[in-house]
């Protein structure tokens, strides 16, 4: 897709969720009217949700309606500025050292510099969107950090100096709750809570994302999994597994099977936890019935 502007795309909300379901991603209006604002605003965008509602699709997808490379930061227990933000490679520094012999080696130069995605992002010649996935994973020393990255968009190397980005980068967080966020990361961000879609939006999604898939397996897709949710899961069912479970079970009744026994035998894609599948089971048969009636 050719480059665009953020001010191109960022005209308003509706031009923002036009852009976006081209990219096969459907905004309601209040998640189009976040992201029009964080792009106008410049400010970092705050995705919080259960998993599986479409946060990290959400970063995909604004990257791919501008053009621009995403640079995704996984988060996770433990991360720290070594993995977030720079490294020294040092086992190349101790070759150029013994190589050098005599003479001076700058062993703080470029070529040894491992640039992870936060300073990957400073130093590229062209805006970037940085997806931080996940933070609430990390810890509240990782927040800090990145408060003050978002602060100026600088990074101190005590060997190098500062380095400031080349043009600002459009950046997205995502949380999927586990812990609280601290107050002075959100009150920097455009916040915006992701709920599941309505069942007549996810049949929309679904028709957008998936094969093959008739109108209305998509509406009873839609409906089953509405219901399934509603049950005390330890993992319930998002968006991108209600998709796979309409091609699947697709796939499985162009090959002979009957529409209910066809989404039975494709249970495996939609959920993924044993007690879960224990739990539906016995119900799975009445949910689809109702979901196709």
């Amino acid at each position: 897709m050719p480059k665009r502007s953020a001010e191109t795309v960022a005209i308003s909300p509706e031009a923002v969720a036009s852009r976006l379901a081209a990219s096969r991603y459907l905004a309601d209006e209040s998640l189009a009217t976040a992201i029009f604002l964080a792009i106008r605003l410049g400010k970092p965008l705050l995705l919080e949700g259960a998993p599986g509602v479409g946060k990290t699709e959400a970063a995909k997808a604004i990257a791919d309606v501008l053009g621009r490379d995403l640079v995704r930061l996984q988060c996770y227990e433990g991360i720290d500025a070594a993995h977030a933000l720079y490294e020294w490679n040092y086992q190349r520094q101790l070759l150029a050292i013994r190589h050098a012999g005599e003479h001076e080696v700058d062993i703080y130069d470029d070529r040894f510099l491992i640039a992870r995605p936060l300073l990957q992002v400073l130093k590229a010649p062209e805006k970037r969107v940085l997806l931080v996935d996940e933070i609430d994973r990390s810890d509240h020393e990782f927040e800090a950090l990145l408060l003050e990255f978002l602060s100026d968009f600088q990074i101190s190397i005590p060997e190098r100096g500062t380095i400031r980005a080349t043009t600002q980068p459009i950046v997205i967080l995502t949380s999927n709750r586990t812990r609280e966020l601290a107050e002075a990361l959100r009150r920097r961000c455009v916040y915006h809570w992701i709920t599941y879609p309505d069942a007549e939006r996810e049949a929309a999604i679904i028709m957008l994302r998936a094969g093959d898939v008739a109108e209305a397996t998509a509406r009873a897709v839609a409906a089953a999994v509405r219901d399934i949710r509603a049950r005390p899961l330890a993992k319930p069912p998002g968006i991108a597994e209600a998709v796979e479970w309409a091609n699947a079970a697709t796939i499985l009744e162009k090959g002979g099977s009957p529409w209910p026994e066809a989404f039975r035998r494709a249970i495996g894609v939609l959920i993924k936890d044993e007690e879960d599948l224990s739990y539906i089971a016995p119900e799975l048969g009445r949910i689809v019935e109702e979901a196709l009636a």
